[in-house]
């Protein structure tokens, strides 16, 4: 596999992953519908998890899109007259395929054999192929970002960073922007890549281009490094600008 292709394929897998569990609210929700006999609605999912019943309508239609639930359209037991509601449950064949609570998904080999295999390129190298694909990644997050039409340069370092921080809490990073010693950071409090970016901390590199693609078609040019990372040991990630 030529540097290309690994880097498409890594770019897809990076959006199927965060696209199916990344949120932690959606992981919640699918272990929630998992426990629940006879399934959950979605203005249950939206009392449990304090959501607009929309929003807990979507994290369960991405659910049952993906395979992980299913969909009936189905009256309450001792529910009087009325509409039927749509109940989601855990898919039939999901069930033979759970490790740690989770359906085994192909996304997830996926991307732990790409970590061995930048494993074995040199250090170097392997996270300027990382650090590429998470710019071209985060360069694609930012057009679909509110005001992204502005031109870089138009918006203030600090309201960029804000919507770096949202745009990847929305994938799923947990994220938020705040001020140390005069300098700008992102602080990512859950890495949505799990233990695979542990076993290859090169991966963390992805998350550093995400923020420099976003932050290079939002604002323009910054340097950005990656200052604490829970494959080193701390407690969460922190890129600074």
């Amino acid at each position: 596999m030529n540097s290309s292709s690994t880097s498409l394929a890594f770019t897809s897998t990076v959006s199927a992953i965060t696209d199916a569990f990344g949120d932690p609210t959606r992981r919640g929700i699918y272990l929630f519908a998992r426990e629940a006999v006879g399934g959950v609605t979605a203005t249950q999912v939206a009392d449990k998890f304090g959501v607009h019943p929309n929003v807990a309508r979507h994290h369960l239609d991405k659910l049952a899109a993906g395979g992980y639930l299913e969909v009936a359209v189905e009256r309450a037991e001792g529910a009087g007259a009325g509409r039927p509601s749509k109940h989601y449950r855990l898919a039939a064949d999901a069930k033979a395929g759970l490790v740690n609570d989770m359906p085994v998904r192909s996304d997830d080999l996926v991307l732990s054999l790409l970590g061995r295999a930048l494993a074995l390129l040199p250090r170097d190298k392997a996270e300027l192929m990382a650090e590429e694909v998470g710019q071209e990644y985060g360069r694609a997050m930012a057009v679909g970002l509110a005001g992204a039409d502005l031109a870089a340069g138009q918006r203030s370092l600090r309201s960029a960073m804000q919507a770096v921080a949202d745009a990847l809490t929305a994938h799923g990073f947990a994220a938020h922007a705040d001020q140390r010693n005069n300098q700008l950071r992102i602080i990512n409090n859950h890495c949505p890549f799990g233990d695979v970016a542990i076993d290859h901390p090169v991966i963390c590199a992805v998350d550093r281009g995400m923020v420099k693609g976003m932050l290079t078609a939002l604002y323009g040019d910054a340097d950005v490094a990656t200052m604490q990372s829970l494959p080193q040991g701390d407690t969460f990630c922190a890129t600074s600008v």
